[in-house]
Formats: C-alpha cells, structure tokens, sequence
C-alpha cells in the first residue's frame, strides 16, 4: 500500500481556497416578522382564552361546592322533616289515649 505524503507548510503561511459551489447558494428566505397589530390580537386572544378557562374552573369549582353544600341542607331538612313527622305522630296517639280516659 501506497500511503500519500502531503507536502508539509511552514506554519506562518496560510492558504485560501474556496469551491465554486460555495459563492453559488442562493440566500435564506427573509421571514416575516410579525407585525405589532397581529402579535397584539395573539396576544390578546390568548390572555382572553387563559382568563376565560380560569374563570370557568374557579366557577365549577364554586359550583361544585354550593351543590355540595345544598345537598347536606336538603339531606338534613329530610331528617327533620321525619322527625318531626314521628313527634307528630306520637303526639296524636297520646292525645287520642288521653281522650279515650275520659
């Protein structure tokens, strides 16, 4: 095998050299910045669609608990309603005793 021997340089010289295809590329393509206008409706759209989904988590959430709450007054108003049902109840049948003695 033949191994090629490059010539060496002496280290003060450096040499310049370019290929061709390299002065042929085309420029990039020049983005379009966003306007003010257009970032400000972004912008707004966005901010509008954060607040409107933390209002509606922070009234869900509200809801849930006065739903929660009504239940265990409706529950609790039950309970008495027959409580006060049986009382009544009682009270009549020792009313309906006492005027059989007499």
């Amino acid at each position: 095998m033949f191994t090629r021997i490059l010539p060496l340089r002496p280290a003060g010289i450096r040499s310049f050299s370019s290929s061709c295809a390299r002065f042929n590329v085309a420029p990039l393509p020049s983005s379009k910045p966003v306007g003010a206008f257009r970032g400000g409706v972004f912008g707004f759209l966005a901010g509008s669609v954060a607040a409107s989904a933390s209002v509606y988590y922070y009234v869900l959430a509200e809801y849930k608990i006065a739903n929660e709450m009504l239940s265990d007054d409706i529950s609790a108003l039950q309970m008495a309603t027959i409580k006060l049902q049986s009382y009544i109840t009682e009270l009549e049948s020792k009313v309906d005793q006492i005027q059989k003695k007499k």
